[in-house]
């Protein structure tokens, strides 16, 4: 019998991925979920060390010491440029990338710029003002509200402090915003690392996506009536596309 590929879940701004129980929904990839430096088990890490390439080189360690095989990536928003820069660090590592709606340039990064811009104290009484009010939150980035989608809310709100999301902010805008970002990720895909591109239907005309990366992907996933948080609005479809993602990569 085949060994299940491993698929590496990279969350973003504000984590985890877990929230909507995936390892019961994907039965055929050997799942993992880490935490990014400063979120959930690790977030008593010092928000100083919190940079992109940080958040890059734990996932690397965490493929060595937890996975120990070639994987898929996922990452999501931020963590689409996490895994982006994992696969060019370790690509012996990685089967291949699925960058969900990952930040390329600094036009995805429209909410990190304006928390960045925020300071410590404005951030902390936003941050506050959100938490307090997570059907609001969801109602602002045209989500229904369902009582299930407001516990899940719940749950990612509560998995980083503020500060976590602050320096993380700061790092995305800092570090693809430096010319030298874009540069790296075309190398890594002219070098043949596998790509496969997943967007949400609503959101999909946002992202600002190169041309480069779209054609040397193997597809480009739009997921229909969802949009950034489409793991959230229908868990089920996006294990599907995901799952069927992975299991290709595994199969080379």
């Amino acid at each position: 019998m085949m060994k299940a590929v491993p698929l590496v879940m990279i969350h973003g701004l504000m984590g985890s991925l877990d929230f909507y129980a995936p390892r019961e929904r994907m039965r055929d990839v050997a799942l993992h979920l880490p935490d990014l430096i400063g979120y959930g088990q690790c977030k008593d890490v010092g928000a100083s060390g919190i940079t992109l390439a940080n958040q890059a080189s734990h996932i690397v360690r965490y493929l060595d010491e937890q996975v120990g095989q070639p994987c898929v990536l996922l990452g999501h928003s931020v963590g689409g440029a996490v895994a982006m820069l994992v696969a060019e660090a370790a690509p012996e590592r990685v089967l291949g990338v699925i960058n969900v709606e990952g930040n390329f340039t600094l036009a995805d990064a429209f909410w990190c710029r304006r928390i960045a811009g925020l300071s410590e104290d404005e951030w902390s009484g936003e941050h506050a003002r959100i938490v307090a009010d997570p059907a609001g939150w969801l109602a602002g980035g045209g989500i229904d509200t369902t009582p299930r989608r407001i516990e899940w809310a719940n749950r990612i709100l509560a998995h980083q402090p503020p500060r976590t999301v602050r320096a993380m902010a700061c790092a995305v805008v800092a570090e693809t915003g430096d010319p030298g970002y874009l540069p790296r990720l075309r190398s890594l895909l002219a070098r043949g690392m596998p790509l496969f591109l997943l967007a949400g239907e609503r959101s999909a005309s946002g992202w600002d996506l190169p041309g480069w990366a779209r054609q040397a992907a193997r597809g480009h996933v739009v997921q229909k009536d969802t949009g950034h948080m489409m793991m959230l609005e229908a868990p089920d479809e996006f294990c599907r596309l995901v799952e069927g993602m992975a299991v290709q990569f595994g199969r080379g």
